[in-house]
């Protein structure tokens, strides 16, 4: 009984694209700056997976001999950066027409449409940190019970409220008119709801985010595998991402640390399939806050996880480690990167240290694991599985 277990470190870039300038992101290193900032980082376990040895990571991060698992790299040929063009890029779509973004703020016919919708006004409505709206707005919402509206780079409509003022379930209501609305000429790929708490200036966001995203345009590797009659879990945003598209089972998470206990509960299961994690506090917590030091040390935590997840592999399970962008928070701004992402499979029968070098294409790593699994793929991508079968 055969699984694929694909943790995404969501926005562990390892390296600008070459067409980094074309997104205003020369010069990104997500790992790379990482390991300038927090030279003393202790990655053994993902070292032993082969990252420090991925083209061009070497010189930073370092070689390391008897690698147990096959690394390499993977190039975007989405033309975004965000959350949903790089999981549907993995799970074989090629996301050709990027989505709407709204740098200025939404039009005024929307907000004005959707203020009518959910029965009050909105603050804010413009780009901004999520952290850092709150902190500016955060004392009216609260007195006038209003919630904050805003964006950023990324094809993204958030909404941020004290849980008190505005409860998670009526926020996620309010999320969903922003959802129905957010058509045609509107169009993002996520609603997001930002529950935060605290008083007096001092807010913390809850683990009650949730992702309202548009369904994928066509099948992708989750259905594939669904369709095939086996399983496939969501841990964490991952059902947001598909919109519950080709999903049989799902869990929310709390932390990364959540994430990866939630991910160790099910390989302790009997079932064939696929887990699909994703790991969202790299990207929220550390990479948009620009905070190397805190991204290092959250490394580091899922680095010391590392050998209880392959301890609890079973002998046809096969390991995946990548990203979905990058996040360099050295870079300027408070935005994704447009990076190369690290590629690190593992299994106790594949071979060892097998150097990918660079995948054409996320999606390479969907056909992988379609392969594997022996269910019909209908995606882009092309098949590493040879490369790394004994």
């Amino acid at each position: 009984m055969k699984r694929a277990v694909m943790i995404v470190l969501d926005s562990l870039g390892v390296g600008e694209m070459p067409d980094a300038y074309m997104f205003g992101d020369e010069g990104v290193n997500t790992l790379g700056h990482i390991v300038e900032e927090v030279p003393n980082i202790q990655i053994k376990n993902l070292q032993s997976f082969g990252i420090g040895n991925i083209d061009d990571v070497e010189p930073l991060v370092g070689y390391t001999e008897n690698v147990i698992a096959d690394f390499g790299r993977a190039r975007e040929l989405s033309n975004g950066k965000d959350t949903i063009t790089g999981h549907w890029e993995i799970a074989g779509i090629i996301t050709q027409e990027p989505f709407l973004t709204f740098h200025e703020g939404f039009p005024e016919e929307f907000i004005r449409k959707f203020e009518e919708e959910i029965g009050t006004e909105v603050l804010g409505n413009y780009a901004a940190s999520g952290t850092e709206i709150i902190k500016v707005l955060g004392p009216e919402h609260i007195a006038t019970g209003k919630p904050i509206v805003y964006t950023s780079a990324d094809s993204v409509f958030q909404i941020a409220a004290h849980e008190e003022v505005i409860p998670p379930e009526k926020l996620y209501e309010i999320c969903r008119i922003a959802r129905r609305l957010l058509v045609g000429d509107w169009q993002v790929g996520r609603v997001i709801a930002r529950p935060f708490v605290g008083k007096d200036g001092d807010y913390t966001r809850t683990a009650n985010r949730r992702d309202f995203a548009v369904s994928p345009p066509s099948e992708t590797l989750l259905d594939n595998i669904k369709n095939a009659g086996q399983t496939v879990w969501a841990v964490g945003k991952i059902e947001d991402i598909f919109n519950k598209c080709g999903i049989t089972d799902a869990v929310h998470t709390e932390s990364n640390l959540d994430g990866i206990d939630r991910t160790i509960g099910l390989l302790k299961e009997e079932f064939p399939g696929l887990i699909f994690t994703n790991l969202v506090d790299f990207d929220a917590k550390f990479g948009h806050r620009r905070d190397a030091a805190g991204y290092a040390k959250a490394i580091e935590e899922f680095d010391e996880k590392l050998p209880e997840i392959i301890e609890n592999l079973k002998e046809e399970d096969m390991l995946i480690l990548c990203a979905d962008h990058g996040n360099d928070p050295s870079y300027k701004g408070f935005d994704h990167t447009r990076e190369f992402v690290p590629v690190m499979v593992y299994g106790k029968k594949l071979k060892q240290g097998v150097n990918l070098g660079t995948l054409s294409t996320f999606a390479d790593i969907g056909a992988t694991i379609g392969d594997y699994l022996g269910v019909s793929y209908t995606g882009a991508g092309k098949s590493f599985l040879k490369k790394i079968t004994l």
